[in-house]
């Protein structure tokens, strides 16, 4: 009986409207995350029917892909956006690491877990995603409309549909800013912090309103497509995440309201989604297909309706814009930050000519401050050929954060970090920041920075380090006065407290100049020395307690994607320390230069290759061992001269010159899974370059097979290492992030 009604229902508008000039024809697109997708599918069978569309409303997914149909995309170029989207990153807002300084990297690569916790209170964010990502998305899409507010005289006549989280009030969204007004629209509870819209909080409308055909038909639509990708609901062995249970607690009250909004829909389409899930965009080919499947089944109602509209505009032309001239930048809502700390991290000099990825690799550098909870922009034309940049931005609140992480290494062994951040304790754009390392080996790290961004930015740091590891009793001997033990091994304990004062200055957000002061303290010792004789005991042995002071300058350069596990880019690292005092007796002064460069490429999908050469070297007559190279073990925070490599324990091969090559294949054999095959040679000894053996056949060599697994608390690693010189092979385990 219900076919039957919607059919009558269909034809008897169809007759009412045949003598008119024009029949108004709605779409209405509702939510379902990732199955919105199916959207596009469907638009696509509608544009093939000859159907011209007057009107859009949508809710959620259906406001995404509705605001950008109404905007003039074509379902062709809609699906296209989508094979070239990486829709995770949009997600979960990641920042890409070349829009972050070396402070920020270290920060977004160390920590598991990030809280506020303003007086000293543990808060929540509002949602696992800003929604920063999704609005530079749409802003860059609908750029050519450039300041139209008002829905109504996009190329299709739009409006979307969110709900005010104060109120739980429908609030329909058809003026403004389009790419704001659907991100608010899409911003799924828990997964999308609110949007704020004239002083509302604003959240996805589906939890009022995912199907807003009711308020189609009151702006005149004569006809209703309605395209609709809701959940069914789910028996108990199909929920299987909090997503899943989220969406079916949403769906009880949906699914009753389609029991009176189909009905009002002339053309009803039903995209066979079951299958996937509201976050299955990595599918979205195959939801966009189902969607066409769905729309050509109700193809000759489509092709009827087609032949019914009287007039048949023509396409809309979008203007296509890919750079432009800013004139100049106007900015709002920032009473904290002063205009310089901005544009400092904007790097968009005007007037000037700017591509719209500049224009959001800007919007980037300003988000990785961390300082603003929502960063909107829009254009305006000052005239035929140059813009204006509006930026608006929301600052954030919270100036003080917890942040958590857990690591297991074979050198440091487990640990638990707890830091406290706090933002603008004395200047708006300082950071303070304390890491407790607490576990086997109990270690420190603070920090004190002062961001300027591209002019001279100002640093102190003060870390406690300590480890125990047995040694190769050849790298201790020359400390103990000449004695000879009958030991190839002894087990030391390690403590290093470092001071730093710096100043630094960045070049295109990649590279870093820095000098300085550090007060460095030493001490090495080892509890008992035991000859192999019965009675022979040394106790208490020290090899070094000592003060050091230097002077150090600093180059670096790193254009890599991610740190553990990167598939392009350039690394340089280049250090000199000049030591001119010490608490030693008679020290006599010395200096050492390290430097270490890399290059990544991924010549197929999958595979990445990286190729990393390094040296260092003493320069002056210093008797002083304990700052010599020390080479051995898998690492990415070790500290002081100590380099790892593969095939032997940490600390394995000393002197105080080397030189050392790695090569590395990286096969991600599934996302974020891992093999990786690396070899690594080296020359390791004292006055390596004077003597001219630094061009002889490397004296130390190893490989490694490894598993890795990236994961929210770190990278998870397994290595298996063996070097043939020795015939001795070495695992290494390492758990979560290196800190």
């Amino acid at each position: 009986m219900k076919k039957i009604f919607c059919i009558l229902f269909f034809c008897s508008s169809l007759f009412s409207f045949s003598q008119e000039e024009k029949l108004k024809v709605g779409l209405v697109l509702s939510g379902g995350g990732a199955k919105g997708l199916a959207h596009i599918g469907a638009i696509k069978a509608i544009e093939e029917a000859g159907v011209h569309i007057d009107y859009i409303a949508g809710t959620s997914m259906g406001a995404i892909v509705g605001g950008l149909y109404a905007s003039g995309y074509t379902a062709t170029e809609l699906d296209s956006i989508v094979n070239h989207t990486n829709f995770n990153i949009l997600i979960q807002d990641e920042i890409p690491r070349k829009s972050m300084t070396f402070y920020e990297k270290e920060n977004t690569e160390r920590y598991a877990l990030t809280l506020p916790f303003d007086h000293f209170k543990v808060g929540f964010p509002s949602g696992l995603s800003k929604g920063q990502n999704i609005y530079n998305f749409m802003s860059g899409l609908t750029v050519h409309l450039e300041d139209e507010t008002d829905f109504t005289q996009l190329p299709i006549p739009f409006f979307c549909v969110a709900a005010d989280v104060e109120t739980g009030e429908e609030i329909i969204l058809d003026k403004g800013s389009l790419a704001k007004s659907v991100a608010a629209s899409g911003a799924i509870p828990s997964l999308f912090s609110p949007v704020k819209i004239d002083g509302r909080l604003l959240i996805d409308g589906g939890v009022v309103n995912n199907y807003p055909v009711e308020e189609l038909r009151r702006r005149g639509a004569d006809v209703v497509i309605g395209v609709d990708v809701q959940d069914s609901l789910l028996n108990r062995k199909d929920l299987k995440g909090v997503f899943d249970i989220f969406t079916q607690v949403s769906n009880f009250r949906t699914i009753n309201d389609m029991k009176h909004k189909i009905p009002l829909t002339d053309i009803y389409i039903r995209p066979d989604i079951g299958r996937f899930s509201i976050m299955s965009f990595e599918e979205g080919s195959a939801i966009i297909d189902s969607g066409k499947v769905a729309g050509n089944e109700r193809i000759i109602a489509l092709k009827e309706l087609a032949s019914k509209q009287q007039t048949h505009p023509k396409p809309y032309k979008r203007k296509l814009i890919d750079t432009l001239n800013l004139s100049r930048v106007e900015l709002a809502g920032n009473t904290n930050y002063p205009r310089s700390f901005i544009m400092g991290r904007l790097r968009l000099q005007t007037p000037g000519k700017f591509s719209l990825s500049q224009i959001n690799e800007g919007i980037d550098f300003l988000s990785a401050t961390g300082n603003f909870d929502k960063i909107n922009y829009f254009l305006t034309q000052d005239n035929e050929d140059s813009y204006t940049l509006n930026l608006n931005m929301d600052e954030s609140e919270n100036k003080t954060f917890l942040k958590l992480a857990l690591h297991y290494d074979e050198l440091y062994r487990s640990a638990a970090l707890v830091n406290l951040t706090r933002k603008s304790s004395i200047f708006t754009n300082d950071v303070t920041s304390l890491d407790l390392i607490v576990g086997e080996n109990v270690r420190y790290n603070f920090q004190y920075y002062i961001d300027k961004g591209y002019y001279w930015s100002i640093g102190v740091k003060s870390r406690f380090n300590s480890f125990d590891t047995p040694v190769d009793y050849v790298l201790v001997e020359d400390e103990i006065n000449g004695s000879d033990f009958n030991i190839n091994r002894i087990d030391i304990d390690f403590k290093d407290f470092t001071n730093q004062f710096y100043v630094e200055t960045l070049f295109k957000q990649v590279a870093s100049l820095g000098m300085g002061a550090e007060h460095k303290y030493l001490k090495i010792s080892s509890e008992t020395i035991n000859s192999g004789e019965e009675g022979l005991d040394v106790p208490g042995t020290e090899f070094e307690n000592n003060h050091y002071y230097s002077a150090f300058g600093y180059l670096k350069y790193d254009s890599f994607d991610n740190k553990y596990y990167p598939k392009r880019g350039f690394y340089f690292h280049g250090d000199f320390h000049i030591y001119p005092f010490s608490s030693i007796d008679d020290f006599t002064e010395f200096s050492i230069a390290k430097g270490k460069i890399g290059y990544v490429f991924t010549p197929i999908r999958n595979l990445s290759f990286r190729l990393f050469s390094e040296t260092g070297f003493k320069i002056g007559p210093s008797d002083q061992r304990t700052l010599d190279f020390l080479l051995g073990g898998y690492g990415n925070n070790l500290i002081n001269n100590m380099v790892p490599f593969y095939g032997y324990d940490f600390i394995s091969l000393g002197g105080d010159s080397y030189i050392k090559g790695l090569v590395e294949a990286d096969v991600e054999i599934f996302k974020n899974n891992h093999i990786t095959l690396s070899g690594n040679i080296a020359n390791v000894e004292n006055d390596l370059y004077s003597s001219g053996n630094w061009l002889s056949l490397p004296d130390y060599t190893g490989y490694a097979l490894g598993y890795g697994m990236e994961t929210f608390l770190g990278p998870m690693e397994v290595k298996y290492s063996y070097s043939p010189e020795i015939r001795e092979s070495q695992w290494f385990f390492s758990l979560g992030f290196w800190f």
